[in-house]
């Protein structure tokens, strides 16, 4: 159940990256925007992975994996929001969105560990 919460957050954020994406092309700075757009869309890629992990150790590492990519993308958006390409207001949505990813993903990985 918690998997498929996650899987679906990350489905969601991955979608406002995405628009977000667009609208930073639109302004001409595609660097940046290719950066986070492929380290947030990857959070949700290695989440579905994990969901076909060919054992414990496979499916803790794809979460990890995760977790780095969500990592990255909080560095982006800060990076975004200080040199005004993103206003507060995106960045404090898309950061919490970004931060509650991490979190779920921390006690997904903890509880992981402790089952192997």
């Amino acid at each position: 159940m918690k998997e498929n919460k996650l899987a679906e957050l990350s489905m969601d954020f991955s979608v406002r990256i995405i628009e977000l994406v667009k609208e930073l092309k639109a302004k001409h700075e595609s660097v940046i925007a290719n950066q986070i757009g492929r380290s947030a869309t990857s959070i949700g890629a290695n989440i579905y992975e994990a969901n076909y992990a060919q054992g414990k150790k496979d499916f803790i590492s794809k979460l990890e994996i995760a977790l780095k990519e969500a990592s990255e993308t909080g560095y982006w958006l800060e990076l975004l929001y200080r040199t005004n390409y993103i206003n507060e207001s995106t960045y404090n949505a898309l950061n919490d969105q970004c931060s509650t990813i991490r979190v779920m993903l921390i006690a997904s990985c903890k509880t992981a560990k402790q089952n192997t």
